[in-house]
């Protein structure tokens, strides 16, 4: 009884957290392993807060040459995700920084203040080519702290001043704050919005991504979004087999009715820590569903938990894979969503007159 007792304490705790562990980095000399001493008064244990720390990076880029990313430059303001995504494929980067993919990816978070300083002085260089700048592609620019800190909005300033273009992905309606400088920037042909819709189940949502906004928010986010002028691409990432696939239909048939006009979906991605954490989660959230689920993730990836072959990585292989590539197909067609990336203008790039104050006099 007391051992119930105390595991209900504890969820209480750690209410609005995708993961319940906070497993030791893969880095790190020491594993830190939990148990109860018997000293502890569960009575004084408060919630997990979430904490955020500040760093000053010398370049706010981040440059990549995978084929199968329609992209190769990004900038990521945030270190971690307060929305608490369990199925996160970003978790393990918070390794990096000491600390744990589990609790710590989405209690203590990184903020650059500086990127939008940064960003102006790294694509002022007269070596820089301009390309679309993705944002999103880690953690999310509109996650909680993006209300107080600014710092999404501030970079967007730099790219509207100088006509860059750029693509948000997000899970946040915080973009609506900004929507007077993306609107501006999309009618320009140089912003393009991707929003994710993982499931229309409010209860399995709320479960799976804790702190993320509800799916009929997200919806609304889209209509908002298409309403400015701003083309809008639903998400469908992950699609987790076994328990949100079924979905993939209706969540296309919701995103078209709001406005989105491209469609994209990833199958649901468990590298490194990230599926201990996910089989944590349905084995204490979804237990009836867990072997399913693994089974089917595992068929997905040649049996492994995760594959990072390029081109297979996002889809999965295997019989399912391919019937849900027919279906996602099949759907976007009869919806008539377009195909392909969106295009935004480069040719608009200019660099203000008056970074370069001593052109002016040759």
């Amino acid at each position: 009884m007391a051992d119930r007792e105390s595991k209900l304490k504890r969820a209480l705790n750690l209410r609005g957290r995708g993961s319940h562990t906070n497993p030791t980095g893969r880095f790190e000399r020491f594993e830190t392993v939990e148990f109860d001493d018997g000293w502890t008064n569960e009575e004084d244990i408060p919630p997990v807060r979430t904490e955020v720390a500040t760093e000053t990076p010398k370049s706010v880029i981040a440059r990549n040459t995978s084929p199968d990313i329609p992209f190769d430059r990004s900038l990521n303001a945030y270190r971690g995700c307060e929305h608490g995504c369990v199925y996160c494929f970003a978790r393990p980067s918070h390794a990096y920084l000491g600390l744990s993919p589990g609790l710590d990816f989405e209690t203590k978070l990184t903020a650059k203040p500086n990127a939008a300083a940064l960003l102006k002085k790294e694509i002022a260089k007269r070596s820089y080519r301009v390309a679309t700048l993705a944002m999103g592609t880690n953690t999310d620019p509109y996650q909680p702290i993006e209300r107080q800190l600014r710092i999404t909005r501030q970079v967007l300033e730099v790219l509207n001043e100088w006509s860059h273009p750029v693509s948000i992905v997000t899970k946040g309606t915080l973009i609506e704050q900004d929507l007077d400088v993306i609107g501006s920037m999309a009618k320009r042909g140089i912003a393009s919005v991707g929003i994710s819709v993982t499931t229309l189940d409010p209860e399995l949502s709320r479960s799976m991504e804790p702190r993320a906004p509800a799916p009929t928010r997200r919806l609304a986010t889209i209509s908002r979004l298409a309403e400015k002028g701003v083309p809008v691409r639903v998400m469908i990432a992950p699609v987790v087999p076994g328990l949100t696939d079924h979905e993939l239909e209706n969540i296309l048939k919701s995103a078209r009715e709001a406005g989105a006009t491209r469609a994209s979906y990833i199958a649901l991605r468990l590298p490194r820590e990230v599926s201990p954490l996910f089989q944590e989660w349905l084995s204490r959230c979804k237990p009836g569903y867990a072997s399913r689920v693994m089974a089917r993730v595992r068929e997905y990836h040649d049996g492994s938990d995760y594959s990072s072959e390029w081109s297979k990585r996002m889809t999965g292989t295997g019989q399912h894979a391919q019937l849900l590539a027919k279906r996602f197909q099949n759907a976007t067609k009869k919806l008539g969503y377009c195909t392909g990336s969106e295009s935004l203008r480069c040719d608009l790039f200019k660099k203000p007159e008056r970074l370069n104050p001593q052109m002016e006099l040759f």
